[in-house]
């Protein structure tokens, strides 16, 4: 029998006044994320440990190491797709049940029989349900297209059979936690919204009259993204507006020739920084008049929230992005959006002209932004949610 200490809450975010809480084991598990993800260790193994639990992370990494006061235990990555969701998900299960937790939390749906084996051996398991699954299928490349529709359906009864067996389910999207209310009463929304102080705050104050006449995308550079849009519509800007666009992503696009984007007259203004961390990428942020959202209008992407429009929010930009409903009621409701076709580069490139011509609304419509994000879209809002959490299933003794 595993034997608690009673801890306080530590000073941060997250405090819970008054309440104490004992030293809870919690081990999340990753098989196909890095080590310090965004999302999984970046806010919520952080936020964790700063609310008082020991947390774990079991994930394919270089070696066991500890950043942030989370413990990292690594696994040998898997050297293919399938070797990561077969041998590399058994290394991460096979870890992890030999840390004797309390709550597990595992992130992708390979690693779903890892988590009914925890649940079956009387442990509480929560499922972090990143993105829609089945609808997620039809964008992965690798699947041949025949095979699609019958993947979906297999994932979605899969996903459908095993909810109501975790002990709740974590999910990004009022959509995605749509799906599954009805499946399990502890079903909640943790939106992945920016830490507010770093974004905000990240860097010197740049005063909007000196910066760069350049929008920025950051994030997965692929065809169905935008990424051929965004280069095209910089072929159609007037050459009196001397604009640039600032990619930071990958370096090999997905889905789209490197040499056909280089070929075309638009990539004379693009200036690929290649992948940024964090802080980078937000000073990047900072120094631009606008970011850019222009994902294709895809099962999966209607109904998502990408972090990249927070993240341009926070940083005080304007947004330019596809017209979903979704993303309409987001940033049309706030007033710092402009929302156009994302297979259009004509249209985006009228778009792109408007804010750099019309500086003063421009610096109006990231004020909006950035004021909506200190107030509700950002991870401090979020992260209470997760400890309410965690505290409910341990089940913590009456201070």
């Amino acid at each position: 029998m595993l034997e608690y200490s009673t801890l306080a809450v530590s000073a941060n975010p997250l405090d819970l006044p008054g309440q104490l809480v004992r030293t809870i084991k919690v081990v999340h598990m990753t098989s196909a994320h890095p080590a310090l993800d965004g999302r999984i260790f970046q806010k919520e193994c952080r936020s964790l440990a700063r609310a008082g639990f020991d947390v774990t992370i079991v994930c394919p990494h270089s070696e066991d190491t500890v950043a942030d006061c989370v413990h990292i235990k690594s696994v040998p990555r898997g050297t293919s797709r399938i070797s990561r969701m077969t041998r590399t998900a058994w290394r991460v299960y096979r870890k992890a049940k030999k840390l004797e937790a309390d709550i597990y939390h595992f992130h992708d749906h390979e690693l779903i029989p890892a988590g009914l084996l925890l649940r079956a051996s009387g442990k509480e398991v929560i499922y972090d349900i990143h993105e829609d699954v089945p609808k997620d299928v039809y964008s992965k490349h690798y699947l041949p297209s025949w095979s699609k529709p019958s993947v979906a359906w297999l994932l979605d009864r899969l996903e459908i059979l095993v909810a109501k067996r975790f002990s709740a389910l974590v999910t990004v999207t009022p959509s995605i936690a749509e799906r599954f209310r009805s499946l399990n009463d502890r079903t909640i929304i943790v939106h992945n919204f920016p830490y507010q102080k770093e974004i905000v705050g990240a860097g010197e104050r740049v005063p909007w009259a000196t910066r760069r006449q350049a929008i920025a995308y950051v994030g997965l550079i692929s065809a169905n993204r935008g990424i051929r849009e965004m280069v095209f519509a910089m072929s159609f800007l007037p050459r009196v507006v001397p604009a640039t666009l600032e990619l930071a992503g990958n370096e090999k696009p997905v889905n789209v020739r490197a040499e056909e984007l280089a070929s075309h007259p638009g990539w004379a203004r693009v200036h690929h920084h290649g992948v940024l961390d964090q802080q980078s990428t937000f000073r990047l942020l900072h120094g631009v008049r606008a970011g850019l959202v222009l994902f294709h209008p895809e099962a999966n992407h209607i109904e998502a929230m990408p972090m990249k429009i927070f993240e341009y929010m926070g940083a005080g930009l304007p947004v330019i992005a596809s017209d979903f409903p979704l993303w309409r009621r987001i940033l049309g409701d706030t007033g710092c959006g402009i929302f156009v076709n994302p297979q259009d580069p004509r249209g985006i490139a009228k778009a792109i002209e408007y804010i750099l011509t019309h500086p003063k609304e421009a610096e109006e419509m990231g004020r909006r932004g950035q004021a909506a994000v200190m107030e509700r879209y950002n991870w401090e809002t979020q992260a209470d949610k997760l400890v309410t959490l965690y505290l409910g299933l341990a089940k913590p003794c009456a201070a």
